[in-house]
């Protein structure tokens, strides 16, 4: 008896699954399925990107006939008109849904005119095949127009993941998706929780503008324009902020809905592809969320009655379908950066047999906020009995193995703030330094340690003897950053097997704000968190410590791939690197992570990585000798955004020397980040199609790799260093065209 009614809930949640997959636009893939245990399979895509419109000529009389709203390639969004960048003119892009062991394969094309774009994986490991995770210029070359790349990888780790593009702002203009991977019963520890995990009840929400993301970001780092989102969506649904009573015919957008029957619990996955500074807070009326794991890693069950998701984490939580039949409000509640624009956003949870009609209560931005128990609260740490952080959160079963709990081998100290500093991307020291410009127009530059990533020419995964010698850079290779704009490829040393523990600070003097980080190639433990005040200085955190004030849960901390750090505190996480290759680890905030808001792991050493994809692609910079002819016609250029090094002493105190291999390898022990560093400029040529002497880049400073360093100091004496400098020219020039031929 008890095999039948096992063959029949089978059975019956196989049916569900093609139910909903009927109902959605696209069929269901072959290999979105129930996960029972048989044979992996092998799950091929085809993703078009492309630019595209919303509410476009394919959605004919929406809003005003609903039904037209859900046409195929219909991107309604929130009902206003803008441009956006789609994968095969969805939004989200496809859902991914397959079962833990199986191969994807994703052929993705790029038909974006003049435009790159990649695709990482969220939450996929990728141990064994880091060639895959997607992020350009580290893992591999970004996908140039009118060409395709094929990512291949297993979907080995199982959770609730995403995928989304790792070029520019395409991540906020509609390339993203869902990326689940379901393990079978026996092995799901929540399996006896829920009834029901269906693809349907998948919530991709994201926060959303009424324009192209870079439009947003360059009127807000060149101009006054502000950094709020206008909206949000929901599985690409939603409306513009405002109660309902207030909204026009052409505003009434349809809501996502999301079916359930009375007496059945049901898993829930929400992903947040949030890209700007906006915590979102998640509420069903009526219900209370039971949590069960967050950015895949099973936790023991929480209930709480709302949750804030940051960019880039996801959870999972059971609804028990216990109410009236009826209709319930989803809420979704804006903080931090959506309070300006009071941005809220809903949909529905309806129950089967219940009439097809939204709840009666008028959703309004101060009503969507629930009060009650809620997990992962903004800026508040420790938690109480009101508010749970995610250090608190208990790992379903203890680690197999407790080797992380030991004392670590390397431990890095990541301090950031928003820092005024002249940053050259958007402030020229001379015409309209930071404090030269009117406040409205100051661009403070989020840094850690002082440090910019700047992204090489060319991926270190990859073409690691392609790169300009020096072009790797750290804490030991640069001074003076906290007066000068330092910029570089910010990389940390790990030898592969290490205990890696940070200790993220965030300063919090310049902005009241949030910033979720999240690690490449790994998941770590969140082991501590905690606000000290409304502001810290990095040598408050290292007392604390020192003295014992700090705990961490070394026993059964939380496993995760996101996490935020409250303003003016830390959080500190550990993780076994035992995955070779080049990870980033950063800020999830786009218009962070863009101005360099990161930096780059480099597990192990080049001969323990998988060996490169055979005709993998390759990229770089293109500079060959120049004639003679053009050479004499050098004029150098003072660019205030080359970081050098701190060792080789000129006559005006300024200090220089390329970085060596054995920099990287040392471990930065409780970095303050409040070392000197030194920024230093280069040389370019003039003519009119902008060359460049054909020399190695050593952390942003021109120079030859056998020749003396060529370099000119911010600053300097226009006839020291400057004049020794031009004088030297030549000679490199004559070396390079004769000497070496």
């Amino acid at each position: 008896m008890a095999r039948f009614d096992s063959c029949a809930l089978i059975l019956l949640v196989t049916l569900l699954f093609i139910v909903s997959a009927s109902s959605a636009k696209e069929s269901a893939h072959d290999c979105q399925r129930v996960c029972d245990g048989g044979p992996a399979r092998r799950c091929v895509y085809d993703f078009h990107v492309e630019y595209y419109f919303t509410m476009s000529k394919a959605c004919f009389d929406c809003p005003h006939k609903g039904e037209d709203c859900d046409r195929h390639h219909c991107i309604p969004a929130d009902g206003i008109e803008r441009g956006v960048i789609a994968i095969n003119r969805q939004l989200p892009g496809p859902s991914i849904q397959v079962c833990e062991g199986d191969r994807i394969i994703v052929n993705v094309k790029n038909h974006l005119p003049g435009e790159s774009c990649t695709i990482h994986w969220h939450g996929i490991h990728q141990v064994g095949s880091p060639y895959m995770d997607g992020v350009p210029l580290v893992t591999q070359c970004p996908i140039s127009p009118a060409s395709s790349f094929r990512y291949n990888f297993i979907a080995e780790n199982p959770g609730t993941h995403f995928y989304h593009s790792h070029s520019g702002f395409q991540r906020s203009d509609g390339v993203f998706g869902s990326l689940v991977v379901r393990q079978n019963k026996e092995r799901d520890p929540h399996s006896s929780l829920y009834d029901y995990d269906l693809p349907e009840h998948v919530m991709m929400i994201s926060d959303w503008l009424g324009e192209l993301g870079v439009a947003k970001f360059v009127a807000h780092h060149h101009d006054d324009g502000d950094n709020k989102p206008s909206s949000m969506i929901i599985n690409g649904k939603g409306r513009i902020p405002k109660p309902r009573n207030e909204l026009t015919s052409n505003e009434t957008m349809p809501l996502s809905v999301f079916n359930v029957e009375q007496g059945r619990r049901y898993r829930f996955r929400v992903i947040s592809n949030g890209f700007l500074n906006c915590p979102i807070q998640l509420s069903v009326d009526d219900h209370m969320l039971t949590v069960i794991a967050s950015d895949g890693g099973a936790i023991q069950p929480i209930e709480v009655d709302s949750l804030v998701i940051h960019a880039g984490e996801r959870y999972d939580f059971i609804v028990n379908a216990g109410q009236e039949i009826s209709s319930y409000w989803i809420r979704l509640h804006g903080l931090m950066d959506c309070g300006p624009k009071r941005v809220f956003q809903a949909a529905i949870l309806r129950y089967h047999g219940a009439l097809e009609t939204e709840p009666d209560a008028i959703l309004t931005y101060e009503n969507t906020n629930r009060l009650g128990k809620v997990l992962n609260p903004v800026n508040i740490a420790p938690g109480d009995d009101e508010h749970i952080t995610v250090a608190e959160l208990k790992a379903m079963s203890p680690s197999k193995t407790n080797d992380w709990s030991r004392e670590p081998d390397r431990k890095f100290v990541l301090s950031y703030d928003f820092n005024p500093i002249n940053s050259w991307h958007f402030h020229d020291p001379e015409h309209y330094p930071i404090f030269g410009a009117e406040k409205n127009h100051r661009l403070y530059t989020p840094q850690i340690n002082h440090i910019s990533l700047r992204m090489p020419p060319s991926p270190p995964l990859s073409q690691h003897g392609d790169l300009p010698f020096g072009t790797l850079c750290n804490e030991s290779t640069v001074v003076n950053c906290q007066q000068e704009f330092c910029d570089c490829t910010y990389t940390l040393q790990i030898p592969l097997g290490s205990l890696v523990e940070l200790i993220l600070i965030d300063k919090g003097v310049t902005f009241d704000a949030t910033h979720p980080f999240h690690i490449h190639g790994s998941a770590f433990h969140v082991v501590a968190m905690e606000r000290v005040a409304s502001n810290v200085t990095v040598d408050q955190i290292k007392l604390m410590d020192q003295k014992g004030h700090i705990r961490r849960n070394l026993v059964d901390a939380p496993v995760k791939d996101t996490v935020a750090v409250p303003d003016g505190g830390y959080t500190i996480v550990r993780f076994m690197a035992t995955n070779p290759g080049y990870w980033l680890f950063h800020c999830h905030l786009s218009f962070h992570i863009e101005v360099g808001m990161g930096l780059i792991f480099k597990v192990g050493e080049h001969h323990d990585f998988p060996q490169v994809p055979e005709n993998f692609p390759k990229c770089g910079s293109w500079l060959p000798p120049v004639d003679e002819d053009e050479f004499e016609s050098i004029v150098i250029h003072n660019l205030p955004y080359n970081v050098t090094d701190k060792n080789e002493k000129f006559g005006d105190g300024t200090t220089l020397r390329p970085p060596t291999s054995s920099d990287l390898e040392e471990s930065f022990s409780f970095s303050s980040g409040e070392s000197e560093l030194t920024t230093e400029v280069p040389f370019t040529l003039s003519d009119e199609d902008n060359f460049v002497i054909p020399q190695h880049l050593t952390n942003g400073t021109l120079s030859h790799s056998e020749s003396p360093m060529i370099h000119a100091t911010s600053g300097a004496n226009p006839f020291g260093i400057s004049f020794i400098s031009f004088a030297l020219l030549p000679f490199g020039y004559i070396y390079t065209v004769f000497v070496r031929r």
